[in-house]
């Protein structure tokens, strides 16, 4: 059995967040587990008692983000896993987008990711061990019309997180890059869609058309790869996550390199 360990994590209430907090604390390890809403997690402390403990947390608040880090590391004594789950969905063709809202969607999905990493670096250098997981989405690497600003900052996170994995190796520090495919979570509720322009009605209904109930996975079947992944020695820096993810990974790459052959030959 892997040795216990002390996760930090960011969007524990619900989603992916709630469930890989819950596999973590039923094996065993100490959670620091975080929520805009803290008494969201109520429930765990009840549960799990003195292995985890709990902090409201807005990630868009750095200097929340480096206070939390700090009471986290206090608390347990050292930080092993970073999760920085905390996100949300911003859609809309780009011409629909409202630039505030697009920079919102940002500044929690991108900026809130760069403030956890930033904050915890100094201890995981310090320990010269850590595994560091930003999550990321099919839509970071297939982007989609109509997918707006999240899909832009998924893109953004998946280089975000493969520049630190080059930089951070050296000391021991491990990344993974969580690409989640279609799952029931609760993550309707935190999506926010750009007012609607009938100019792009056309485009959007053949995305919402082209999306398949058989491809939503059941969340809780993911607990066990990402356990797995941060009991490996040697880490992927990439884990995708649904059974038909891989397939459509393969059809983006092969469409790419098929138009850079095609366009290399002039060049």
């Amino acid at each position: 059995m892997a040795d216990n360990k002390t996760w930090f994590v960011t969007g524990a209430s619900s989603g992916f967040g709630r469930i890989w907090t819950e596999a973590a604390l039923n094996r065993g390890d100490k959670v620091f587990a975080t929520a805009r809403n803290a008494s969201a997690l109520d429930d765990l402390t009840e549960r799990f008692g003195d292995l985890v403990a709990t902090a409201s947390l807005d990630v868009t608040d750095r200097a929340a983000v480096f206070a939390t880090v700090k009471t986290a590391h206090e608390r347990f004594g050292r930080l092993d896993v970073i999760l920085s789950n905390a996100g949300y969905s911003y859609t809309g063709a780009i011409e629909e987008l409202d630039f505030d809202d697009a920079k919102a969607n940002f500044d929690t999905n991108v900026f809130g990711t760069l403030s956890v990493i930033q904050a915890t670096l100094p201890y995981l250098r310090a320990q010269q061990s850590g595994h560091i997981l930003t999550v990321s989405s099919i839509g970071g690497i297939a982007s989609f019309p109509t997918g707006g600003a999240y899909v832009a900052s998924k893109f953004a996170v998946e280089a975000l997180s493969e520049s630190l994995a080059g930089e951070v190796a050296c000391h021991g520090i491990h990344v993974t890059i969580i690409e989640p495919g279609s799952y029931s979570t609760n993550f309707s509720s935190n999506v926010k869609s750009a007012p609607k322009s009938p100019e792009y009605d056309a485009v959007r209904d053949a995305i919402y058309a082209s999306f398949s109930p058989d491809t939503t996975g059941d969340p809780g079947a993911t607990a066990q790869a990402i356990l797995a992944v941060v009991d490996s020695q040697t880490p992927p820096l990439r884990l995708i996550l649904g059974d038909w993810v891989l397939d459509r990974f393969k059809g983006v790459y092969a469409d790419r390199i098929s138009t850079w052959e095609q366009w290399a030959e002039g060049a």
